[in-house]
């Protein structure tokens, strides 16, 4: 399966070469080694550090005009060698205009310069003295150079559109903009007029020393950078072989994407770095038009930009050359141990703020402290009761006030029913345990239906019947999960409702990780046995009767799908608006080796069909705290149609499918 610009990937990279300071001729020869390495893994865009060419301490020797001379020659060289290489360059080095200095970026592909961007902010405190030797962009009087026989825009008022293809089959796949060192720490980078110009992908060139505490700061500060302007940013440092005098550089380098880091090098390493990855421009572009306040920004006009265009080769990269993306299984779960117990603790208490919040109305209301939940023995419950049992805990109330209800049904099993039982008694609560059996029993042989315990029939009237208790005892606390609400996994007017859901934005696959945190923590010290057998009991609604061993016999998993799939599909469906056949490829790389394209492909078109038929149950759910960047509330995030049917989707899976069999 080729693709066709691998669904707006780019690949970038950025180096940390070895720089021999005051060397140009040596140093070129170590930049081309990059620039042949990264052309070989179908780098589209290469960044080297500031002064790249010439070393940044190169200190007076700046004034030098043979040094000067030097590092124009040796990028006549550099051009003259990559005339070949599809990749896009950049380096820095002086640059004498009008006798005039100026510390500059060159951006060339294929031995033609496409422009050349100077330093705006030049330091001049502390240790840096770049206002002996160089001037700031806007004491410049060109707008062109003649550079290595070429004449080439100068200054920082343009972007690079850089597109793939000829004719009617051209587009662009990113645009390009480019700062240096200094600039992205000023209160208004350069950088960020270019984002709004349209650059996707920022660059700097930089030589930024090493303190204790800078790479922390650093960090942040071009984290944030990436986030603010939803772009890629690229940060090239350069390494300790600068550090010949009172100052150490460390070389770092960094490659961001809105917020994320995707790659860093390792500090105070002398051998080279070349760091690459793929940036999803797609989807950088999809956050800016989501978001309504991007273009908005009045900052400088974008149309006074010059834009430049440059076209590549488009990487034609088949399944058995993996793209370098981040391939996480679990997109709603963060991979980092640390991380992951970090964004536990958060989401708790985000939740139990939210649900104090109500419970606090809830009293002033009623004048009571009560509420109540049913209690099944399964995840989905059990987290919604841990919930609870936090958010009385913080307000001090009674946990009496929780009335914790089971309801047996045909399908109940001996595990859950233990655990349900287990948590109820262990925690200090109120308990009923009333049995839906007769009820349900009764209801069906009123409407002309003989109870078999295995018809969808007889499912939905289990679920009403419980509803239909819990709403009758009191302000029913909800249990129903965000990957069930996808899916429709609920019986309407049953399950589907509650007087308030702290599940809602939750997927299965988070909150089974969440209840196991909440074990491994001890903060339910009393239960914490419990939590983690309900944690590895398969996921089941137990509608229908479990087998003679007293097991379950109805696993949702068989019937709808790994969750694990479906949570990886409604992440990139809804947050990142791919579309089945991007979702599709991304889901072959990353589940290569549980699942083959053709059941990837079957579970995909089972989402796509209950995503579509489920709006109507979405339409009308209970309020739930909003925790992330997906949700589904039909007052949130999530508006569409009741009857909506995503027949482009479906049948752009079905097209998959049918492509199998070619």
């Amino acid at each position: 399966m080729s693709t066709d610009n691998v669904f707006g990937l780019v690949r970038v990279a950025v180096a940390v070469p070895q720089v021999v300071v005051a060397d140009p001729m040596k140093n070129i020869m170590e930049l081309l080694l990059h620039t042949m390495n990264a052309d070989a893994h179908s780098v589209q865009l290469l960044t080297f550090p500031e002064l790249s060419i010439t070393g940044y301490t190169c200190g007076d020797l700046f004034h030098q005009p043979l040094l000067q001379k030097k590092a124009v020659q040796a990028l006549n060289l550099l051009l003259e060698a990559t005339e070949t290489c599809n990749t896009i360059i950049q380096v820095g080095m002086p640059l004498l205009i009008n006798q005039k200095l100026f510390n500059v970026a060159v951006t060339f592909h294929k031995g033609e310069i496409l422009c050349v961007t100077p330093k705006t902010f030049i330091p001049n405190y502390k240790h840096f003295y770049e206002g002996r030797w160089f001037r700031p962009s806007y004491e410049a009087d060109v707008s062109e150079v003649e550079l290595c026989g070429q004449r080439v825009p100068f200054g920082t008022d343009h972007v690079i559109d850089v597109f793939v293809g000829e004719g009617s089959r051209k587009r662009r796949i990113f645009c390009l903009g480019t700062e240096v060192c200094e600039d992205v720490w000023m209160p208004i980078p350069p950088s960020s007029h270019k984002a709004i110009a349209g650059a996707t992908i920022l660059t700097n060139l930089s030589a930024s020393n090493s303190e204790i505490g800078k790479g922390a700061y650093r960090h942040d500060l071009v984290m944030q950078q990436s986030a603010r302007c939803m772009s890629a940013y690229l940060y090239a440092s350069c390494g300790p072989w600068e550090s010949s005098g009172d100052v150490v550089f460390d070389g770092d380098a960094m490659i961001t994407e809105n917020g994320h880091m995707r790659k860093r090098s390792k500090p105070f390493t002398f051998s080279e770095q070349l760091l690459i990855t793929d940036i999803d421009v797609e989807r950088l572009e999809r956050e800016r038009f989501m978001s309504g306040s991007f273009g908005q920004t009045t900052i400088v006009d974008p149309r006074a930009f010059k834009r430049i265009e440059c076209t590549v080769k488009c990487r034609d990269i088949s399944l058995a050359a993996a793209p370098i993306i981040n391939l996480n299984p679990l997109p709603f779960v963060p991979s980092d141990e640390k991380l992951r117990n970090e964004r536990c603790e958060d989401i708790f208490n985000h939740v139990v703020t939210a649900l104090m919040r109500r419970l606090y109305h809830l009293e002033q209301a009623t004048k009571k402290r009560e509420v109540t939940i049913g209690i099944s023995g399964g995840l989905d419950s059990l987290l919604a009761f841990l919930f609870s049992l936090r958010a009385f805990d913080k307000l001090g109330w009674d946990r009496k006030g929780i009335l914790a209800v089971t309801m047996p049904g045909p399908g109940t099993s001996n595990r859950t029913k233990k655990n349900a039982l287990t948590l109820i008694k262990e925690t200090g609560v109120s308990f009923r345990e009333i049995s839906i059996v007769k009820n349900t029993r009764t209801h069906l042989r009123s409407i002309g239906h003989e109870p078999c315990w295995k018809c969808l029939q007889c499912e939905n009237a289990q679920a009403r019947e419980r509803t239909h208790i819990l709403m009758d005892l009191g302000f029913v606390i909800g249990t129903g999960d965000l990957s069930e609400i996808a899916q429709g996994w609920c019986t309407y007017n049953a399950d589907q409702q509650s007087m308030y859901n702290p599940n809602g934005d939750i997927p299965k696959t988070l909150v089974r990780y969440l209840v196991r945190w909440a074990a491994e923590t001890n903060l339910f010290a009393e239960i914490s046995a419990a939590i983690l057998d309900i944690s590895d009991t398969p996921v089941s609604p137990e509608l229908i009767k479990p087998n003679k061993k007293g097991m379950i016999e109805q696993k949702t998993e068989d019937i709808i799908g790994p969750y694990i799939l479906h949570d990886f599909f409604l992440w990139h469906m809804i947050r990142n608006g791919y579309t089945p056949r991007k979702i599709a490829w991304l889901a072959e790389l990353t589940f290569a080796r549980e699942y083959d394209r053709a059941t990837i492909l079957k579970w995909l078109l089972a989402f796509q069909k209950r995503f579509s038929g489920s709006q109507f149950k979405r339409q009308n759910l209970p309020d739930c705290p909003k925790i992330a960047s997906v949700s589904l509330s039909p007052r949130g995030d999530w508006r569409a149609p009741a009857d909506i049917i995503l027949r482009a989707w479906i049948d752009e899976v079905e097209d998959m499918i049918k492509e199998l069999s070619l």
